[in-house]
């Protein structure tokens, strides 16, 4: 069991005002808030041992060189990734999705065929949309049921031997489904295609283990599970990352530089040109620490029970419509209420002191399959607690009543 009201003390924004209100933070899909412990670490650097990493002969170099791939090994231990040179330090989850579709330029030709599904976030649908227009390869896409669930038989469908990739993200940032991976990732590899998972909604809820999964590259963002901004974390199978050209060239990922010739770093260091975001990769590994130590199987459940929670007193106001009801999914609720605008709802809530997103969510398609301009979603933290979400309904019907 977690205690959360000890939990929240490590939480310095969660005391804060807004709009003279106590803030209720249910934007947490959006960006997660960060613990003392996790701001701390970036203090500690920019105060004691400032410096570039990896290149210098001094001690704030190497003390800084040795924290940072200290938390490349806590990501690699988390992730269960076979080797730390598999673990490439980006600017989060768009960066590394663009590093991936940048390198499959020069793999790929017309004819080939890639897959995405309908639940992805604008950042995985349009490298690849850019990718095929690159390549002339085609882009063919798993559709969606009314519940916010992918059709899998259609799936089955569209994987043929010119199947090169596919792309699914681990849990919908604008429904909370959880998709079946293991099934995709299993059936993308019968017809030889490489599998990339986007998991930036999944990693602050579950803890995935990438060499169970045999996904070939899994990405994911800091700042969704209470790290930094600026900050994540490709993961690719070594043979599929020797493979790639570079995404970018500069310092730190060359090994021999002449104005007639360059050769490349090993791994990771091939994917990582200039000076990196030292303090945030530090802070990346303080806060899957910080995550670890109140434990993902305790976070899931109680997450599960808000999640349940807010689920039914949400269907309690009439007129109120859910989207995305899939039997597997994680603490986020997009809903709307009759024919009221979101942004509207988000406004009000706002005065309130009550953080909600409004909009597409960057998932243009899943609002067009449902033939609406967007949702109100709520997303919920094992610091969010059953009474925030009280205060959030009694706040929701009231501004339902301001509207209507």
């Amino acid at each position: 069991m977690l205690n959360v009201s000890e939990i929240r003390k490590d939480f310095p924004i969660l005391n804060r005002k807004v709009n003279g209100k106590p803030l209720i933070y249910f934007d947490n899909a959006a960006t997660s808030q960060t613990p003392q412990q996790v701001i701390d670490v970036i203090v500690d650097y920019y105060s004691n041992y400032n410096a570039n990493i990896h290149r210098g002969v001094h001690s704030l170099s190497q003390e800084a060189t040795d924290a940072y791939e200290q938390a490349r090994l806590k990501i690699q231990k988390h992730f269960n990734a076979k080797h730390p040179y598999e673990v490439i330090f980006t600017s989060g989850t768009t960066h590394g999705i663009n590093l991936v579709a940048n390198g499959f330029s020069s793999l790929l030709k017309k004819g080939d065929e890639i897959i995405v599904s309908a639940l992805e976030h604008h950042s995985n649908i349009v490298p690849w949309q850019m990718l095929c227009e690159r390549t002339g390869a085609s882009l063919k896409v798993i559709p969606m049921n009314e519940s916010g669930e992918l059709i899998l038989s259609k799936y089955d469908t569209l994987l043929n031997e010119n199947t090169k990739l596919v792309f699914v993200n681990h849990i919908s940032n604008a429904l909370g489904t959880i998709n079946p991976i293991e099934t995709i990732i299993e059936k993308a590899h019968k017809v030889g295609a490489a599998i990339l998972v986007d998991g930036a909604q999944s990693c602050p809820h579950i803890k995935p283990d990438v060499q169970k999964l045999d996904v070939d590259f899994y990405v994911c963002s800091a700042h969704k599970l209470c790290g930094p901004t600026g900050v994540g974390m490709l993961y690719g199978k070594e043979d599929w990352l020797k493979k790639l050209p570079p995404y970018q060239g500069g310092g730190e990922m060359i090994a021999e530089v002449t104005f007639e010739k360059t050769t490349y770093a090993d791994l990771p260091h091939k994917f990582e040109a200039g000076t990196p975001n030292i303090s945030g990769g530090i802070a990346f590994g303080a806060a899957i620490d910080y995550m670890n130590s109140i434990g993902f199987d305790n976070i899931a459940a109680y997450e599960h029970e808000l999640l349940d929670y807010a689920t039914q007193q949400l269907q309690q106001i009439e007129g109120l419509k859910i989207y995305g009801t899939a039997k597997e999914k994680t603490s986020v609720i997009s809903f709307n209420v009759g024919t009221i605008h979101p942004y509207d709802v988000g406004t009000i809530l706002d005065k309130m002191g009550i953080a909600v997103r409004t909009g597409h969510h960057c998932a243009q398609p899943i609002m067009d399959f449902y033939k609406i301009p967007g949702t109100i979603r709520a997303s919920f933290m094992f610091y969010n607690t059953k009474e925030e979400i009280d205060t959030f309904v009694a706040a929701l019907k009231k501004a339902i009543m301001m509207l209507s």
